[in-house]
C-alpha cells in the first residue's frame, strides 16, 4: 500500500473508507472529528470536574493519595514495632471498637470516609464528600491537661450548581480542633470531657464548596465507658466567622452537634449511631437540620501490623427548617487506621 504524499490525500483516503464503512455512495460525505464533550472536561488545576467521570477521577486521585500515605505510615510504623506488640496486651478488639469513635481519642489514626447522597432536598443532584482525617495525640509540656487532641480534617466536596442534575467537585473548607482532656473526674469513673478551641479555613475552591469565611469557636467533648463495650459520647462545636473572603458572604454561627453511641457487639463487629450531625444555625431563618444514622462496622487486629476499622452506616435527615438545599439520604463508607505504638504514653 503506497503511503499518502500529503495531507489532503490522506484525508480523502479517511473519507472514502467512511462512506464504505457507513454503506453510503454519497460523494459529499465526510467524517469529522468531533470535539470531546464539555461534561468530561478536566482542570486539574482549579480541580473542576464537571461530570460524574471527573468525579471519579478526583475521588480515585485523592483515595490513592492517602493510600500511599497510609502504606508509608505502615512501614514507619512496622520498623519502630519490632520489639514491642502492635497492640497493647490490655488493649483488647472492644476497646479499639471504642476507640475508633472516641472524640477524645488517644489513639493516633488516619481516618477516611466518603459520604455519598444520592437524594437531595431543593435539587436533583447527587452529592459527595470525600473526607481525611489525621488524629494526632500529644502530651504538651505547660499545660493544665494531661492530655492533647489536634484533628485537621480536609474535604474533597462534590457540590449542585442548581436545582438540575449538574455538580462539580472542589475542594472544600478546612476544619481544625485543638482539645485538651480535662483531669477530673478520675477515668476510674468511667466518665472523659474536653475543651478546646475549633478553627474553620475557607479553603474551598470554589464559592458553592465552602462557606467563605475564616471561623473560630469553642468546643467541648464528653464521653462514658463505664458499661463494658459501650461508649456513650457527644462533640459540640460552635465555629463563629469573624472575616470572609467577598462582601457577598454572609456571617456564621452555627451549633454543630454529634451524638454518638456505639455497642461492641463480638468478633470484631460493632454497631453505632454517630455520623449524623446536628445543625442548629444561630441567624434568624437560617438551617436547623436534625439527621440521624445507624451502622456496621469490624475492627480487624493484626499481628505485627496496625489495626483497621471498617463501617457503613446509612443516615436519614429527620427534621430540617429554612434549608432548601439539604441532604435526604447519604451512605457512609469509611475506613480507619490505627498506631497504638505511636502514643505518647503508655
Amino acid at each position: 500500500m503506497s503511503r499518502p504524499n500529503s495531507k489532503l490525500e490522506l484525508r480523502n483516503k479517511f473519507e472514502i473508507r467512511g462512506s464504505e464503512l457507513f454503506g453510503t455512495t454519497d460523494p459529499n460525505f465526510k467524517m469529522t472529528a468531533l470535539p470531546l464533550p464539555k461534561q468530561i472536561r478536566l482542570r486539574f488545576w482549579s480541580f473542576e470536574f464537571v461530570s460524574d467521570f471527573g468525579f471519579r477521577i478526583s475521588c480515585f486521585v485523592l483515595l490513592a493519595a492517602l493510600f500511599a500515605g497510609a502504606l508509608l505510615l505502615c512501614a514507619a510504623a512496622a520498623g519502630a514495632q519490632n520489639e514491642t506488640e502492635t497492640v497493647p496486651e490490655k488493649e483488647s478488639t472492644a476497646d479499639l471498637a471504642r476507640d475508633f469513635s472516641d472524640p477524645l481519642t488517644t489513639l493516633p489514626q488516619l481516618f477516611v470516609q466518603d459520604a455519598y447522597t444520592p437524594s437531595n432536598y431543593g435539587t436533583d443532584a447527587g452529592t459527595n464528600r470525600v473526607i481525611a482525617r489525621i488524629i494526632i495525640p500529644r502530651v504538651p509540656r505547660l499545660s493544665l491537661m494531661p492530655a492533647q487532641l489536634v484533628r485537621p480534617t480536609f474535604q474533597l466536596v462534590t457540590v449542585p450548581t442548581g436545582k438540575g442534575a449538574a455538580t462539580r467537585t472542589e475542594f472544600g473548607d478546612m476544619q481544625l480542633f485543638d482539645f485538651g482532656v480535662i483531669p477530673w473526674p478520675s477515668r476510674d469513673t468511667g466518665f472523659t470531657h474536653g475543651a478546646g478551641p475549633v478553627f474553620v479555613f475557607p479553603t474551598a475552591t470554589h464559592r458553592l464548596a465552602g462557606q467563605g469565611a475564616w471561623q473560630a469557636g469553642p468546643g467541648y467533648a464528653a464521653l462514658y465507658k463505664g458499661i463494658p463495650g459501650v461508649l456513650l459520647a457527644g462533640l459540640i462545636q460552635n465555629p463563629i466567622s469573624y472575616a470572609y473572603t467577598s462582601d457577598e458572604r454572609k456571617p456564621v454561627s452555627a451549633l454543630l452537634v454529634q451524638p454518638i453511641v456505639l455497642a461492641y457487639v463480638g468478633r470484631g463487629f460493632y454497631l453505632k449511631s454517630g455520623d449524623a450531625t446536628w445543625t442548629l444555625n444561630w441567624h434568624h431563618h437560617t438551617a436547623t437540620m436534625l439527621p440521624v444514622s445507624f451502622g456496621i462496622g469490624n475492627v480487624i487486629v493484626r499481628e505485627g501490623l496496625p489495626p483497621l476499622n471498617f463501617f457503613v452506616t446509612g443516615e436519614w435527615m429527620a427534621y430540617r427548617q429554612f434549608a432548601p438545599v439539604a441532604p435526604q439520604t447519604t451512605v457512609r463508607f469509611g475506613m480507619t487506621m490505627a498506631f497504638p505504638d505511636w502514643r505518647p504514653w503508655r
